[in-house]
């Protein structure tokens, strides 16, 4: 049967390699040479230089009105963030903002694809590592073009859980997540992590390195791409109250299988986030 988003599927993986090479470029001409206090005005030149760079080579590639985009400098900017029946891309330019400027090794480049609101394949390019994660819908998981797989570890005390904090730091939500993180670290399991990208963490969970990555306050844009690798890895994807994922809740549980999955989510202390698809803009 032939594979109607090859082309598109293809052309992901390159501009992600472009992106990304965009990516270093501003990392070792620029950063190197500002304070760390100086950096927020290059980090959003680089954030909007980048997603130009690859919606723009997709216009040019695919035409101009043919696809819909979802990215996260366009909806910073008043774009909606809607997800429909139209083929869709759904593109973090720099995954990892904060690493960029510190020099902390793991930035990606995000880009998922979806068609009737089904997600078919997504590219993940950790561009200071040289890594590229690619699955498509029924055909597998990759990085570097070898074979991944989620890891088979069944019992959550011989786990290395992955999470993030994210960017609110409201007192009441703060204090939800590190007691969530606690309860985990207690159960016990060998370790947490954070690699500071969402992005990456999930070709984490997808590769094996680790067991699951759960966190409440990530966008689609986050984890659209990620999700398609965790899947054709073998892993799973849940709400963070164990019911199906859903892209725009702003919230997911991503893991090597349901056992894992569903002993992290009786630890997890929910609190209520906006969905992406109901985010109203001002223009």
């Amino acid at each position: 049967m032939e594979d109607p988003w090859k082309r598109e599927f293809e052309f992901a993986v390159e501009v992600a390699r472009k992106a990304g090479a965009e990516i270093r470029k501003a990392g070792e001409s620029e950063i190197r040479v500002m304070t760390k206090s100086c950096t927020v005005d290059l980090v959003t030149k680089t954030d909007e230089r980048v997603e130009k760079i690859i919606i723009g080579s997709l216009k040019e590639e695919f035409g101009e009105g043919t696809h819909c985009f979802i990215g996260e400098e366009s909806v910073a900017k008043g774009e909606a963030c809607v997800l429909t029946d139209k083929p869709t891309w759904i593109i973090d330019p720099v995954d990892g903002t904060t690493n960029f400027v510190h020099g902390f090794p793991f930035v990606a480049v995000s880009i998922g694809f979806a068609v009737n609101k089904e997600l078919e394949f997504g590219v993940v390019y950790s561009c200071l590592e040289d890594k590229m994660y690619k699955a498509q819908k029924g055909k597998g998981a990759f990085c570097n073009d070898e074979p991944i797989q989620v890891s088979d570890v069944q019992d959550i005390k011989k786990s290395i859980i992955i999470s993030e904090h994210g960017v609110d730091r409201s007192p009441e939500k703060v204090t939800k997540i590190f007691s969530t993180m606690q309860k985990i670290l207690c159960i016990p399991v060998h370790g947490l992590r954070g690699s500071g990208t969402a992005a990456t963490n999930m070709c984490l969970v997808a590769c094996g390195a680790v067991e699951a990555f759960f966190e409440i306050g990530i966008h689609c844009w986050d984890i659209a791409a990620g999700a398609v690798i965790v899947k054709e890895a073998g892993g799973l994807l849940l709400d963070v109250n164990g019911g199906p994922f859903d892209l725009m809740s702003r919230r997911m549980v991503s893991a090597n299988s349901d056992t894992i999955a569903q002993r992290i989510i009786k630890e997890i202390e929910i609190f209520p986030v906006v969905r992406d698809d109901a985010l109203v803009q001002k223009k």
